[in-house]
């Protein structure tokens, strides 16, 4: 079902969405059709076309072996895909990803390089950037040596070396450094000359080159110089140039340019240089002997011709000069570009500018969407004079992005800009369809639109907008032809999707319904298994699938579908199980289960292997001994094994034909030979050996010797026979070739009778089931092939082997097949055979098979070869023409048996029956006809012709011929006609004409093709060679479905004869396409998907009608064996198409054809793409744990199926939690493939793991196993006992009670209790074992007043584990201690001593016990005083904290009982450092930083201090920064002026009444490795009161981005702040009220992505934008004072009618008594006014006007009242508040008054208000005028009167719109009303103090709150005095009126339970306070 809706937004249409209201359909036309075009707009702007943020610079060197990341910074709608294009080659396809990485540089990688950007709005083609390496390779000459003559210059090159850059070069002679002077230079390219040279200058000179980019450096082999012809005479020179000037090119601003010149003359000394540029000298910048000319900076104008001159002065010898030219080149600059938009409509003519300058001037390229414009193919796009691009007739496909390329030598710059064609709006072509898809795979749904100009595209799902261009969600991808790809999909995806297509024209839109199918999976899966032969193999297939979806089972062996109906051995369950009985050989092989349903398919394969008794040992044979007497020698073949190993053999032997008897019953599996020792002369013995394996013991090697298969474990199968009178039963579905025993016995109805005795029999043999193995064939010759091969597995050759079939046969004719037999060789294990006769130099496929007598087996796979050349046949069809008196044409043709490759033709000739005349001539291979001349007219010749392979000359072919006479110009043909019109040719037929006396050699044709006219050219089409005689011939070669009229001419050798007359005008029949599509591209679209693009057939290759044109989209994996799949596509000027429904990670090869209604094209070359790569789609199979130990689990699994792998698995993850445990799961990486097991240690003792594992890709983890592997870890011996306690402590008696072990360990199975006095050794200890259940134990029989040693341990399985220990006294006496003093870190105690009957003898000192308390365990310690003493002194105490303090008396006996303990607590001291320190919320500029309290906080903590620096100065300043943080919470604090990527000190340190140790720790700030990089920049649209920050998505880093964050920062202030945190990652845009900034500031914002690794880089920032609101139309002054004159006109008439009619004395009395009251009237100045929010407050008097002050006295203060919305007299009820602004109303009022009440109701009814109250009064009292903004008039409301001050409306009467409500609409407004008046001070409702850590405190108690939301905050003409939180430099302004609560209203959420406060989208307050340093936070 697909549902489409299109419609386009009229006027009317925009009315309606106003409402219903009458009201709302007044409002002024424009601005409805304002809004809608605006609408439009909107819709029409959400694709933005790409757009490069930065150009790559010009060039870049780089290290060989570098690492390389090139970038292509673009932004744009998403999706955005780059290609990378190296030196014009495309390297890379269209992807997501848009950098190119090169990991290790080489110099093949130097050029240039640029991308190509593209989404559905167009493509650009970046400017190139060239790649330098740089690199050193070695010298390429060796040493060399040169002469020179003396005087003459000696000029020595460099040697060659390949470098980049040129390398520096030094020139050394015998190790010293040559430098350059008079008679040296060292020219620019490194050549050395000396000048003038003499007998010194011969030596060895090299040179050393270094590469100053890498560093390396090379020494050359040296060069020998010498001088020739010394000792002449020194005679004068005349002067020369050695080096002359050569042309140069330098781009402008280059640093200089050097020229050089070197000469050569005798005497140097008198040689002079100089330069001249155009003629005129140059005397600047010269250097070097004047050799070199130097022009720095040049520019343009020093381009010119550059000559030196040298001159010998004081001779007469002429000079010499040289010269070269100097081009200076300047870049390409633009002086005139195109808009970057340009809006045309259809069919009308845009120019698009372009010029630009430079030198040399450049050329203009033009390209269009990165594609070459090619004006000659398309000629409505024609490039004007001066580089400007001008497109006629507009189309919707001119839409896109055109680029202007200016290039020259100097470098390229270019321009873009999108061209939009407009005029048709969008519709959706082909929309989505209803689909299914099934759970975890992808589905694409489409929607092509047309329009221009071309639509944005956004899918939705209901209310959510899941892609777009500016939207993208995770699993959601706008494809490029506006499918929407969902990949993976899942169950909740299923749903209603909508396309909607837009632009400026309209909108369409189509729907369709997603149905989401559960995966198909194989939960069971078969497993690989061992059986025995006869026995029964199970093979399951256990299924999870989708209830409403059917599944169907198909099992295959070794690639071959298995029919279970076909043998009643199989069998197939409904579950999927495959049963297999009575296995044999035949059954071995790897069995594939494959699940097919349309909610996915599966398959798990599995191997069957069969076990059986062994084979009989092959060619036994005994040999007397030659070394032994009496012994024999006896041999065997190896037999084959039955699939499991032999264990033995056995040998038996007869002697003298008595009974077998055993002679060696284990003989070594191993063993192929055994000597048989001690035989008795004179008697004869034979032998047989049968080998024997786990299945039982195999046939004896002599055949006629059977034995029974007793050993062999067969299922017994019976079968009944009912008819008493049968004697005989057909055994039918036995094994082949298998000894069978068989007994019979009868039965009636009293029961079976006794079976008779066992006969054997062997089933009949079977073909061989597999080929032989490693085939090799090779040809011998050219007609022989051998052969070699190994026998195949005995196991399954199921009979008797009778030999082998050689098989050769030429390929396509296998029905003529040679074949030649080989018999069996059982002694050698390699076989040979040869196959002869076959043809010379053909192709042959060879394969080799075995055969049984019942037949052949299969072949083995096919090979193909080619035999050896030969010398080749007798050449075809020798003929001669053009015969002539002294020459003549041979023609032949090639042999038909070649033999080989034809190297060439060997020709002679002869006069006949005269050998001595013969000529020989040998001709190339491609002759096959040659002109033979020199000939005497009418004479024989014999002439012969033979080819030639690199074996030799071939069989001769000759022929005798007689010479002719002179021949003439031939006529043309006549009678033409035509007949068997086909596509590509046709026949004609003709009469010829003169033949001019010789043969004809060639006909012609000629024809008009296409367009026939009698002024329409004549093109060859076809020639026909060398048939004279021919009456008709066939023009080929035609093109199909094409008009042609023909003519012909004849050849000889003379000439051509003119044409004949034309033929009668024909059409060509229809054909298939020629050729194939074009450049066809393959590239991943998403993990299902390819994407296939090709360019379409030109309309001249239809070769048909042109509406029958289309193509065809052939794929498939490619894996061998693949089944092709075809979708035809039937639009011809289609370019793309999606494959979709494809396996992840798998690589197809797809190829496209060209389709017409006669048939289809070829296929075009294959093309291979691979699907994106996805998480692995199922765990590994066969998970299985073993315990080892106690506290280790062995895990072993097998990998993931390869269809469910889905790409490279890169580890293992083992996940395992104890079971039934609310415990996190725990993760065990195994990093690599290659290891499928791994020991988990470290785990609890005797503790039930459940154990699972995952493989894990690029992408993420995959699925885990299933299900889960339950094991436990071995038991132990368990831990102590614990909590022991005495609760009853008696003289003669204690009873103790304990818990278990909390490490049992295992099951505990009981319990011993052992005791005895302390004073005795272990020996003489009582025990007791108690059963496991005991928890208590009571003994009796003790010493009074002794102490007692307990301990108690448990068993389990493995043993007693470890004893808990306890003391106890005997006693029930107790003294007392006493702490006498405190400090910090010490106690005195002292304490009384025992009564003196109970000391039992002289006390020796005490044992003082002390422990914080609570936590006796873990802190009790022991102070032993050796006195009698009666105190001491505990030192080392911790500081605050409690102590519990015992003490016992010891004597020579022992220890005595302890006191009671007494408490006491330690005095405050200094805490410990704090716990730890954490940071979080790292960005480059802030950090938060958190503190844990101290371990020993020894005392109250009243606060912290935190002190940071940066570790090195920064700019060169180092600033220490102090915080102290008062009370103990919260415990973190927010850091915001913090430099970029600075490391920072931290250290904080905790305080009670002093200051403890601090704690630090170090901290960088910016984003970490593996963070994300920076978003696009963003920027910001305007909506009202509200701003929305768009950004792009940037590099997510190595984890995917959780959430985003927004900072702000005022624009002329350094330091940011976070604005908006926690932004969903899924958004990338957000929308916020301007409330919660400062109003009038300007800020800058900018977006930050988070993910595991922490904040990553921050994006650009954005535009500044002002947080002043714009106020609408009816708030400007303007707007107020024509509505407030309006008002006043009609006031003043309302006022001259009362008078009229007589009212006034009424109104008069009424004004007097009003003078009375506490209210003078209000001036009429005051009437109209403009309260704070600038809305005008119209505040009309019912009485009367006056000119007087209108003021209220009250407690001795002047104030006005503040003006309401007018008019004053309507009644404010709760009803128009509270219903929309329930959150912002703090009060339980019932009316809404102006601020809080001070007035008593006595005072109430004569208050200010009074005059604001009423507008006016009818006389009777009833009525009340009201004006009305939005009507413009005055209404007349009824009324009821009250009081002075109030009135009632009537509640029957229905509302209508006011302008109360529209006030109350808009919290701004709503909040205005309560504003305070200039000049009056005023109680704030609630403020903030900052404490010294940054809090926020409240000031003051807040007064009574009225029943309306919080002020807002004041304009600046009124604002109050700016509290303290707010003051601070570079704070960002936060408003009170804030609908969150302020921290003093938060009384229920104290300080230290702070929290991140996460802010919806729709959010628009602002967040809470938080601590902050550096200035005020956001958050």
């Amino acid at each position: 079902m697909c549902r489409t809706k299109a419609f386009s937004i009229s006027p009317s249409a925009s009315l309606a969405m106003f409402g219903n209201s009458g009201k709302a359909r007044k409002r002024p036309c424009w601005i409805v059709i304002l809004l809608s075009v605006l609408l439009h707009l909107a819709s029409a702007q959400d694709d933005v076309p790409p757009y490069f943020k930065t150009e790559p610079v010009p060039s870049q060197l780089h290290l060989e072996r570098n690492r390389l990341v090139l970038t292509c910074m673009a932004e744009g709608s998403w999706p955005l895909e780059f290609k990378w294009i190296h030196n014009d080659t495309e390297i890379t396809r269209f992807s997501l990803e848009y950098r190119y990485l090169i990991p290790s540089l080489d110099r093949s990688h130097a050029g240039f390089y640029r991308c190509i950007v593209r989404n559905r709005v167009g493509a650009l083609l970046q400017r190139r950037t060239e790649v330098q390496v740089a690199y050193m390779g070695s010298f390429e000459e060796g040493e060399r040596a040169q002469a020179v003559s003396q005087g003459e210059g000696a000029v020595i090159p460099a040697p060659r070396i390949r470098c980049f850059p040129q390398p520096q070069v030094t020139w050394f002679r015998d190790g010293r450094k040559i430098p350059p002077s008079s008679r040296i230079a060292i020219t620019l390219d490194n050549t050395l000359v000396i000048l003038s040279t003499v007998a010194p200058d011969a030596g060895r000179y090299y040179v050393q080159a270094v590469n100053d980019k890498n560093g390396e450096n090379k020494t050359g082999q040296p060069i020998t110089l010498s001088v020739e012809n010394v000792g002449g005479p020194a005679d004068p020179i005349a002067p020369t140039i050695v080096i002359p000037p050569r042309n140069t090119s330098v781009i402008s601003g280059t640093s200089e340019v050097t020229m050089e010149c070197v000469a050569n003359a005798r005497p140097l000394i008198k040689l002079s240089i100089s330069w001249k540029k155009d003629g005129v000298p140059v005397r600047s910048g010269l250097s070097d002997f004047n050799r070199k000319l130097t022009v720095l900076s040049p520019v343009v104008s020093d381009s010119g011709f550059y000559e030196c001159e040298a001159v010998l002065r004081s001779s007469s010898v002429p000079s010499v000069s040289a010269g070269a030219y100097l081009h200076v080149l300047e870049p390409p600059q633009f002086v005139k570009e195109p808009e970057k938009h340009i809006t045309a409509e259809m069919e009308k003519v845009v120019d698009i500018p372009c010029q630009a300058r430079g030198v040399p001037q450049p050329d203009i390229v033009w390209y269009k969407d990165a594609v070459p414009i090619s004006p000659v193919k398309t000629p409505r796009y024609r490039v004007l004079a001066g580089g400007s691009l001008q497109v006629n007739g507009l189309l919707p496909d001119d839409t896109g992005m055109f680029q202007c390329f200016a290039r020259n030598q100097a470098g390229e710059v270019q321009t873009n800009t999108y061209l939009a064609v407009t005029s048709i709006a969008p519709n959706i072509t082909a929309g989505p369809s209803d689909s299914t898809v099934i759970d975890g795979m992808s589905v694409i749904l489409h929607c092509e639109t047309s329009g221009a100009p071309r639509p944005a595209i956004t899918w939705q799902k209901g209310e959510r907008v899941l892609a777009s261009g500016s939207v993208q969600l995770p699993r959601f991808t706008l494809l490029e032809s506006g499918s929407l790809l969902i990949s993976p999909s899942h169950i909740s995806d299923a749903g209603t999707y909508t396309c909607m297509a837009s632009n400026s024209r309209g909108i369409d839109e189509a729907s369709a319904d997603l149905v989401v199918w559960a995966r198909t999976r194989i939960t069971n899966p078969p497993q690989d298994q061992s059986v025995i032969k006869g026995t029964k193999a199970t093979m399951t297939c256990g299924v999870t699938h989708d209830p409403s979806v059917s599944v169907r089972f198909v099992w295959e062996k070794e690639g071959q579908v298995v029919i279970p109906q076909s043998l009643p051995r199989l069998r197939l369950d409904v579950n999927g199980t495959l049963h297999i009985s009575q296995t044999w050989s035949g059954d071995i092989g790897t069995y594939t289960c494959r699940v097919t349903s349309v909610g996915g398919n599966d398959s798990r394969s599995a191997h069957l292997r069969v076990r059986q008794l062994p084979h009989a040992p092959e060619n036994p044979s005994a040999v007397l001994s030659t070394t032994e007497k009496r012994a024999i020698n006896l041999t065997w073949a190896k037999p084959f094994d039955g699939n499991s190993p032999l264990i033995r053999y056995i040998l038996e032997v007869s002697e003298n034909n008595a009974p077998w008897t055993v002679l060696l019953a284990n003989i070594e599996p191993e063993s192929t030979a055994v000597t048989v020792n001690g035989l008795i002369p004179a008697r004869s013995y034979q032998f047989r050996l049968c080998a024997v394996n786990d299945v039982g013991k195999g046939q004896f090697s002599k055949e006629t010797e059977r034995y029974r298969l007793t050993g062999l474990p067969v299922d017994i199968q019976y079968k009944n026979i009912s008819n008493p009178d049968v004697t005989n039963l057909l055994l039918e579905d036995l094994i082949i070739w298998t000894n069978y025993e068989i007994e019979v016995a009868a039965y009636n109805g009293a029961g079976l009778g006794v079976y008779s005795h066992k006969v054997t029999e062997w089933t009949l043999q079977g073909v061989p089931t597999i080929a032989p193995g490693n085939v090799k064939a090779e040809p011998v010759n050219s007609t022989t092939i051998r052969f070699t091969w190994t026998a195949p597995n005995p196991q399954f050759i199921n009979g008797i082997n009778q030999g082998y079939k050689l098989l050769a046969w030429e390929p396509g004719k296998e029905d003529e097949m040679t074949i030649v037999t080989v018999r069996p060789n059982f002694q050698d294990s390699v076989h040979v055979g040869h196959i002869t006769g076959l043809k010379k130099f053909s192709e042959y496929f060879t394969s080799v098979l075995c055969f049984t007598t019942p037949g052949d087996g299969p072949r083995s796979p096919p090979r193909r070869l080619r035999t050896h050349e030969d010398s080749p046949g007798a050449v075809g069809h020798l003929s001669f023409t053009e015969i002539l008196d002294t020459s003549l044409k041979v023609s032949w043709r090639e042999p038909n048996e070649k033999n080989g490759i034809l190297t060439g033709y060997r020709i002679s000739w002869e006069e006949y029956n005269r050998t001595n005349t013969r000529v020989t001539h040998y001709l190339p291979n491609v002759t096959l006809e040659y002109r033979v001349t020199g000939l005497t007219a009418l004479t024989t010749y014999t002439i012969e012709v033979a080819g030639m392979t690199s074996k030799g000359q071939g069989q001769l072919s000759s022929s005798t011929i007689s010479s002719g006479v002179p021949p003439e110009h031939p006529g043309p043909p006549t009678n033409l006609a035509i007949s068997n019109i086909g596509p590509r040719s046709v026949t004609l037929q003709f009469k010829p004409g003169y033949d001019g006396k010789t043969s004809i050699s060639r006909w012609q044709v000629e024809a008009q093709v296409g367009v026939i006219g009698e002024n329409e050219d004549w093109v060859m089409v076809h020639q026909l060679a060398n048939e004279p005689d021919a009456r008709s011939l066939e023009v080929s070669g035609l093109n199909p479905y094409t008009f042609y009229r023909f003519r012909m001419r004849q050849v000889n050798i003379v000439g051509t004869s003119p044409p004949s007359q034309p033929s009668r005008k024909i059409q060509t029949l229809q054909a298939p396409p020629d050729m194939a599509p074009a450049n066809v591209t393959l590239r991943t679209a998403s993990e299902t998907s390819l994407w296939l693009r090709w360019v379409p057939l030109p309309e001249w290759e239809y070769n048909g009608n042109p509406d029958s044109v289309g193509y065809r989209v052939q794929y498939s994996r490619t894996r061998a064996q693949s089944k092709y799949l075809l979708h035809v596509i039937a639009d011809r000027l289609e370019r793309e198409f999606t494959i979709e429904d494809l396996e992840e990670w798998t690589e197809y090869e797809v190829r496209v054809q060209a389709i017409n209604g006669i048939g289809a094209g070829p296929w075009s070359q294959p093309v291979r793409g691979r699907t994106r790569e996805s998480v692995p789609s199922c765990g590994p199979t066969n998970v299985s744990a073993f315990a080892t130990t106690s506290s280790s689990i062995l895990v072993r699994w097998f990998e993931v199926p390869e269809p469910d792998r889905n790409g490279l698995i890169l580890g293992y993850k083992v996940v395992y939690k104890e079971k039934d445990s609310d415990s996190p799961l725990k993760f065990w990486m195994v990093e690599g493939n290659a290891s499928h097991s791994v020991q988990l240690t470290g785990l609890g003792k005797y503790v039930l793991y459940e154990i699972q594992v995952l493989a894990f890709t690029r992408i993420g983890d995959g699925r885990p196993s299933t299900p889960s592997i339950l094991e436990r870890t071995l038991d132990d011996v368990p831990g102590p006992p614990v909590v022991i306690l005495f609760p009853e402590v008696r003289t003669t008696s204690v009873r103790l009670i304990w818990q278990p072990p909390s490490q049992p360990n295992g099951i505990i199975l009981a319990y011993q209790i052992t005791y005895r006095l302390n004073s005795t050794n272990s020996n003489t200890a009582t025990f007791d074992v108690l059963n496991s259940s005991a928890r208590q134990y009571t003994v009796t029989g003790l010493r009074p007043e002794s102490v007692y040693v307990f301990r108690i341990r448990a068993q389990t399985r493995k043993g007693w584990g470890e004893a808990a220990e306890a003391l106890v006294v005997t006693t029930e006496k107790r003294g007392n201690a006493y702490i006498q003093s405190a400090t910090a870190t010490q106690f005195d105690v002292t304490w009384d001593p025992p009564p003196l009957e109970t000391q039992n003898g002289d006390i020796q000192g005490y044992k003082i016990f002390f422990w914080e308390y609570k936590r006796k365990n873990e802190t009790e310690k022991l102070r032993t005083l050796f006195l009698p003493e009666g105190g001491v002194k505990l030192k080392n105490l911790t500081g605050y904290t409690t102590y519990m303090i015992s003490v016992a008396a010891f004597n020579a006996a022992g220890d005595g009982p302890r006191s009671p303990p007494t408490r006491g607590r330690t005095q405050q001291a200094a805490p410990s450092a704090p716990s730890f320190i954490h940071f979080s919320e790292l960005t480059t500029t802030s950090v938060n930083v958190s503190w844990g309290e101290p371990v020993f906080p020894n005392g109250i903590i009243e606060g912290y201090r935190l002190i940071y620096e940066p570790c090195m100065p920064v700019d060169g300043v180092s600033k220490i920064v102090t915080v102290d943080v008062k009370g103990n919470a919260p415990l973190w604090l927010k850091i915001k002026d913090l430099a970029d990527g600075v490391t920072y000190n931290f250290r904080i340190r905790a305080k009670t009444f002093t200051y403890g140790p601090e704690v630090e720790a170090n901290i960088t700030t910016g984003p970490g490795e593996g963070a994300p990089g920076p978003p696009g920049e963003p920027f910001i649209s305007r909506y009202g009161s509200a701003l929305t920050i768009h950004w792009t998505n940037g590099d997510p880093g190595r984890a995917p981005i959780t959430r985003y964050v927004i900072e702000a920062r005022p624009s002329d202030e350094g330091l940011w702040d976070i604005l908006i945190k926690d932004i969903p990652k899924e958004v990338t845009s957000y929308t916020f009220n301007m409330d919660i900034l400062k109003q009038g500031v300007s800020y800058d914002f900018r977006v930050i992505g988070v993910n595991d690794y922490g904040y990553g880089s921050p994006s650009q920032p954005s535009p500044s934008i002002s947080a002043q609101k714009v106020a609408p139309f009816y708030e400007e002054w303007w707007f107020l004072v024509v509505v407030a004159l309006v008002g006043l006109i009609f006031i003043l008439l309302l006022v001259f009618i009362l008078i009229i009619r007589g009212q006034s004395k009424k109104y008069a009395k009424k004004s007097d008594s009003s003078n009375n009251s506490n209210c003078n009237a209000l001036t009429h100045g005051e009437m109209v006014s403009l309260d704070e929010s600038r809305f005008p407050a119209l505040e009309l008097n019912n009485r009367r006007l006056s000119v007087k002050n209108s003021f209220c006295r009250k407690n001795g203060v002047y104030t006005r009242s503040p003006p309401r919305p007018s008019p004053g007299s309507l009644h404010y009820s709760d009803e128009d508040v509270s219903t929309k602004y329930n959150d912002l109303i703090p009060a339980e009022s019932s009316s809404l008054t102006e601020k809080p009440s001070e007035i008593s109701d006595s005072q109430d009814k004569t208050r200010c208000d009074e005059t604001f109250s009423k507008v006016g009064y009818s006389p009777a009292g009833k009525e009340a005028l009201v004006f009305s903004f939005k009507t413009g008039g005055l209404h007349t409301l009824p009324t009821q009167r009250g009081s002075d001050s109030e009135y009632e409306v009537d509640p029957n009467r229905q509302k209508t719109h006011s302008f109360v409500n529209h006030y109350i609409s808009d919290p701004t407004y709503f909040n205005s009303w309560r504003r305070q008046q200039k000049g009056i001070s005023r109680a704030q409702a609630y403020n903030y103090t900052e404490s010294e850590s940054g809090e926020p405190e409240p000031c003051a108690p807040p007064p009574p709150l009225p029943p309306l939301p919080p002020l807002p905050p004041f304009p600046p003409q009124l604002s109050s005095p700016t509290p303290q939180s707010q003051s601070q430099t570079g704070s960002l302004f936060r408003p009170k009126g804030s609908r969150t609560p302020t921290p003093s209203q938060q009384s229920s959420n104290p300080p230290s339970q702070h929290s991140t406060l996460y802010r919806p989208p729709s959010s628009l307050a602002p967040g809470s306070r938080a601590p902050i340093a550096g200035f005020s936070s956001f958050v």
